[in-house]
């Protein structure tokens, strides 16, 4: 009669990746600072953590000459 909830995996056994904003956008391509507002970067040391995934990865890779890249 009731209803079966499906339960969610724990996130704790997924990867993940940590990007840090290291040098400034300005000069750069508009392109790439819309990445960097994807990636949720705006200011420089500015950190975030995402899913290690294929399109992560290749934000990451077209910008990858303002960030740090590191485990979370």
């Amino acid at each position: 009669m009731g209803i079966a909830k499906a339960s969610k995996p724990s996130k704790s056994g997924t990867q993940g990746v940590r990007v840090t904003l290291k040098r400034s956008p300005i000069g750069t391509p508009e392109r790439h600072r819309l990445v960097l507002r994807g990636l949720g970067l705006r200011h420089i040391r500015q950190t975030a953590v995402h899913p290690d995934t294929p399109q992560v990865r290749g934000m990451i890779h077209k910008v990858g000459y303002l960030l740090e890249v590191g485990k979370p």
